[in-house]
């Protein structure tokens, strides 16, 4: 494999009484790119990411990091918000931990804040925060300790579609401040085109790349690129790809 942050080579992930849920599965996590995994549901898109951050062990096959846990953040599909904390709390929380001097934690909290549009929202609780804004505290929070490592599980499917799009240009734009290296998981094959680099098609369970799929350059990308005859192809080609790895199972 090419250089890496993290990579996973024939792993497998299997349950007692179940058999192989995950793989074997080879993937890596590089430097400054963004990869999608896209796939059907149960393929162990989420149990991939989970490996990567050591939250989860491998039955057989190696995960090996190039970066400590300090550096990887990461995001769930809830934003898992300590509930009594301030929006500007929550995103200290991880400076503490790591050690960061209180004044300067809560500098770096505002700033984060101020990058996701919510200086107005510091002193809110999560029950006080819309979906939209919970998420942005989330991602805030996961970026805050600059990580060379960002691991998204479906961040943005509580959504609706408007604030999804909003979100997801939230991302691109903090991505592009230090372009760490990104792997996510989604559902939505057009928002896997519009956010990644390349686009890695999982099979049915056992899930493997049966598939990957470079896009369009350019990120973040230009108004209107949805709209692009290039967007167009290449979310045709990534469902095509996902059609055939499931006719084949």
């Amino acid at each position: 494999m090419s250089e890496s942050l993290a990579a996973l080579s024939d792993a497998l992930v299997a349950y007692p009484g179940r058999g192989p849920a995950l793989g074997p599965l080879s993937l890596e996590a590089r430097p400054g790119e963004i990869t999608a995994l896209v796939g059907p549901s149960g393929c162990g898109k989420s149990t991939a990411l989970r490996l990567l951050a050591g939250l989860q062990p491998t039955t057989a096959g190696q995960v090996s990091r190039q970066v400590g846990p300090g550096d990887i953040g990461m995001v769930f599909q809830a934003p898992t918000l300590a509930p009594w904390l301030t929006a500007r709390a929550n995103i200290v929380l991880p400076l503490r931990l790591s050690g960061i001097p209180d004044r300067e934690a809560k500098a770096s909290a505002d700033a984060a804040l101020a990058r996701v549009g919510l200086t107005h929202a510091a002193g809110l609780k999560p029950a006080q925060l819309s979906g939209g804004m919970a998420m942005r505290t989330a991602l805030a929070r996961a970026l805050v300790t600059r990580p060379r490592l960002l691991l998204l599980d479906e961040p943005f499917a509580a959504l609706d579609a408007l604030t999804r799009r909003e979100v997801i240009d939230d991302v691109l734009a903090l991505w592009s401040e230090t372009k760490p290296g990104v792997l996510f998981v989604t559902h939505d094959v057009e928002e896997a085109v519009y956010m990644a680099h390349r686009v890695l098609v999982m099979t049915p369970a056992p899930g493997r790349i049966a598939a990957e799929i470079a896009t369009p350059p350019g990120l973040p990308r230009s108004e209107g690129f949805r709209a692009t005859p290039a967007f167009r192809d290449t979310v045709e080609a990534a469902y095509a790809a996902i059609q055939s790895a499931r006719a084949a199972a």
